[in-house]
């Protein structure tokens, strides 16, 4: 984590963090200071940093030891051998993976806060106190590996998120949320997969919000739309849509059933934190912030783990079908 203290105000440039040694970049703003927080995939590593001037830049030059990249190298030839022998002794399409890798995508975080219910309730506190929850679930009783794109307040960008998930090789991807809405008797949870156009101009509203939480004030401009046209379908997500639709229905369902909220239904919408994850990938409105008593009911402990459950049982019925 770097911690810098400029003498005027910036604003992050994120993009996806790809690469052997970084495995995402994310920053959050404090009074008088900024935070860098960089996330490695390995201990074993060195580094360097020093300044340029115009434009203003920092440089992090970052360096695996040798001993880490002698690892590595062992490690490839060792999976490149295990996938030869898997290949001559499996059927085709056989996975050789036993252990499935479940991400657990807290939205929002640091400064971008989500949305907020009228007692002041934030959604990254929710979905991250959600998201901790759900991946203890699992732990104890998948033989899984869960990963959270973020397990702490700190901003990490859409894209980095993405990233996240594409780096561990992920299997599924679940991106956890709190809905807001101006009309006040909107209730219920929604879940929703990739789609170039809205289900509802209501879920292209929702989809804008999430898109550019920080820039909410702003409205909704058809710049945006244009935007995420442009990027959409040139990402891996599109051939995962029918899995996607698929684990969005049976998280769902158990949402209908173990909270008794009302069913909403699955919807589609161009969230930009499911594009580029190259896997089945879904965004769950777990309730609304914006409605007082789901407000009340997001900030108490029993409803968090009942969420939580719900969306782990979803996950189970589908690795259950999918691996058939």
């Amino acid at each position: 984590m770097v911690k810098i203290r400029p003498n005027v105000s910036y604003r992050f440039q994120r993009s996806p963090s790809l690469g052997r040694t970084v495995e995402a970049v994310g920053g959050a703003r404090g009074r008088d200071y900024y935070l860098i927080n960089i996330r490695m995939k390995s201990r074993n590593f060195s580094y360097d940093q020093f300044t340029l001037t115009n434009p203003p830049q920092l440089i992090i030059d970052i360096t695996l030891t040798e001993e880490e990249l002698q690892r590595r190298e062992q490690a490839s030839r060792e999976d490149e051998t295990e996938k030869k022998e898997s290949q001559a002794s499996q059927p085709p399409f056989q996975s050789s993976r036993d252990k499935k890798v479940i991400i657990i995508d807290p939205g929002h975080g640091g400064l971008e806060t989500g949305a907020k219910g009228k007692s002041g309730t934030e959604e990254k506190n929710i979905t991250l106190a959600i998201g901790l929850k759900l991946k203890s679930i699992i732990e104890r009783n998948l033989a899984a590996q869960v990963v959270l794109t973020r397990d702490k307040d700190i901003d990490f960008s859409l894209d980095s998120r993405a990233a996240i998930a594409n780096n561990n090789r992920a299997d599924v991807f679940v991106s956890i949320h709190t809905n807001s809405s101006y009309r006040k008797d909107a209730r219920g949870s929604e879940t929703f997969f990739l789609s170039r156009n809205a289900t509802d101009e209501e879920a292209r509203r929702l989809a804008y919000l999430e898109n550019n939480s920080a820039e909410v004030e702003s409205g909704i401009v058809d710049d945006n739309k244009n935007e995420i046209q442009m990027i959409l379908w040139d990402m891996a997500q599109a051939a995962y849509l029918k899995q996607s639709s698929q684990l969005a229905e049976f998280i769902q369902k158990e949402l209908n059933v173990l909270l008794g909220t009302e069913n909403r239904g699955i919807k589609q919408a161009p969230f930009k934190v499911l594009t580029g994850v190259a896997c089945p990938a879904v965004l769950v409105e777990v309730a609304f912030i914006s409605n007082t008593e789901e407000e009340r009911r997001l900030g108490t402990d029993e409803f968090q783990s009942n969420v939580a459950q719900a969306i782990y049982r979803g996950l189970v019925n589908f690795l259950r079908v999918s691996s058939r």
